[in-house]
């Protein structure tokens, strides 16, 4: 009989939560490099620069790779001959590891989790509670598997209830494109199959667990269907040139994933989950002899990438920019953004239009006139820090308010992560305004441009209040032009066009 300490647990929870939010798994940086070295595609090639480099940055740095330190998923395996020596329960020790990481001093994690999601929506302030999962299994020792997810990979998960006679592949393929870029590719696709909906969609979240193995499944040759759905999915979703960002490329996904479980014979339940560039996960067991401590990583382990934005860059006054300017600027295009812009997202938004729909107009100090709007919500600052990692949000989650911020409060532009909707490029189009991207994925090198910020309005909201930030030669691309040409649908059409002809190979493989 094992007997594992209460305290055990929760120190091994914290410390895995740390130790992913700046560290990278190894095999997910060695594939995103080889993707990297076999890019084509400029825009995706300059994507995984940033990426990597924000990579090493945070793990040099230990500080998140994501300002979106995301929502905490466990899958607990306990032994049958495990004995605890605890006041809480499984839960409350779970949460409090997550509370204690995501509080920690030297490396505060941002609080993204709301109680009560059908209404006030309020910040728990801690991150907890996590997502858990329990398993009781043979043996005499806890096994722990933990991730935290983003809010806007995990927006793109699909279920399908597809008939039994249908192409699993066929749907994903279909599927993918669907989703867009807010999940922030190149990343890796979990896909659950059979079961329940409920478990194909566990299923799906339980594969993004595993390692990338994707090239040594490709050496030795599938030995079962759910190996020969892999490749021909990771072939297929490769070959639509969607690509790094969603700016057109060769690689979309560095893995698939698949786990599967028996089937009503009437179903065949398919979900599927994407991990974005922020891929995060860490593994532990304990048996009794202390917590389990995750060991860094050699920072050889990261590859030496350089990325020059000032090259061929357009530098951009936002205290001075005018309408006139802003039309000149090109689809693709790299700006590089100094002075103050002005930051929202959901929350804001929502009370920004209750404020002028009542007539009561805008709080003082916020003034979006001839001004860009940023799509964040950052990281606490520790340190010397003026915010702590900053990357964009999922800009389309804004579509529905852009008419209105454009058409009422005299606002220029808007800065985000992955493509607009149709709404949004329409009134982006009507109002001859632009919208920027910043890379998703690379939140702490973007924050590394940010040298003042404070908060101007809504500091209830927590790390959605509005701030002010100034900002120096901040890199983003020109993606929707004031006449409403959009890269994310051109470069992914001219990508899968030249996979398409063969002009270009779809070199996956080494």
């Amino acid at each position: 009989m094992t007997k594992i300490k209460q305290d055990d647990l929760i120190d091994s929870v914290a410390d895995a939560l740390q130790f992913m939010s700046y560290y990278h798994p190894k095999d997910y940086i060695d594939a995103v490099y080889a993707a990297w070295e076999r890019e084509e595609s400029q825009p995706a090639k300059d994507a995984m620069s940033q990426i990597l480099i924000n990579s090493r940055m945070c793990a040099e740095g230990k500080r998140p790779i994501c300002q979106d330190t995301g929502i905490v998923t466990v899958f607990v395996k306990i032994g049958m001959q495990v004995q605890w020596d605890a006041k809480m329960d499984l839960h409350e020790m779970i949460n409090e590891g997550v509370r204690r990481a995501y509080t920690h001093p030297d490396n505060k994690l941002r609080a993204s989790i709301l109680a009560d999601p059908a209404g006030k929506r309020k910040n728990t302030g801690d991150n907890t509670p996590a997502v858990i999962h329990v398993d009781m299994v043979p043996g005499n020792k806890v096994s722990v598997d933990i991730a935290a997810k983003g809010g806007g990979s995990e927006n793109k998960s699909k279920l399908a209830m597809l008939n039994p006679s249908d192409s699993i592949v066929d749907w994903v393929v279909k599927t993918v494109p669907t989703m867009g870029a807010g999940w922030c590719p190149p990343g890796m696709l979990g896909i659950g199959i059979g079961g329940t909906s409920e478990k194909a969609t566990v299923l799906a979240k339980e594969s993004l667990m595993d390692a990338v193995d994707i090239q040594a499944l490709k050496d030795r040759g599938p030995k079962n269907r759910i190996e020969e759905l892999r490749l021909e999915i990771f072939e297929k979703v490769n070959a639509l040139g969607i690509g790094a960002q969603g700016l057109g490329g060769l690689t979309t996904v560095v893995d698939v994933k698949i786990k599967d479980y028996p089937t009503h014979a009437a179903s065949l339940p398919v979900a599927m989950i994407p991990n974005c560039a922020a891929t995060r996960h860490a593994h532990f067991e304990l048996d009794g002899s202390g917590p389990y401590l995750q060991t860094p990583p050699s920072l050889d382990d990261w590859p030496s990438i350089t990325w020059d934005a000032t090259q061929g860059s357009r530098r951009v006054n936002l205290d001075t920019i005018t309408p006139e300017e802003v039309q000149n600027w090109q689809p693709g295009e790299t700006l590089l953004l100094s002075g103050r812009m002005l930051t929202g997202r959901d929350a804001a938004h929502n009370r920004i239009k209750q404020l002028l729909a009542s007539g009561e107009g805008l709080p003082e100090g916020v003034d979006f006139n001839n001004r860009f709007i940023y799509y964040v919500g950052p990281v606490d600052a520790v340190r010397e820090e003026a915010v702590g990692p900053a990357g964009p949000t999922t800009s389309t989650r804004m579509d529905k308010f852009t008419e209105m911020m454009l058409a009422d409060t005299g606002l220029l532009g808007m800065i985000g992560k992955a493509e607009r909707g149709p709404a949004g490029i329409e009134a982006i189009k009507k109002h001859k305004a632009v919208y920027l991207m910043a890379v998703g994925g690379a939140a702490y090198l973007v924050s590394k441009a940010i040298k003042e910020a404070r908060v101007v309005a809504f500091e209830e909201l927590g790390m959605e209040a509005i701030h002010e930030f100034v900002v120096e030669d901040m890199p983003v691309t020109v993606a929707v032009d004031s006449k409403g040409s959009a890269v994310h649908q051109t470069g992914p059409a001219i990508w899968r066009g030249k996979l398409e002809s063969g002009e270009v190979k779809p070199v996956y493989f080494t």
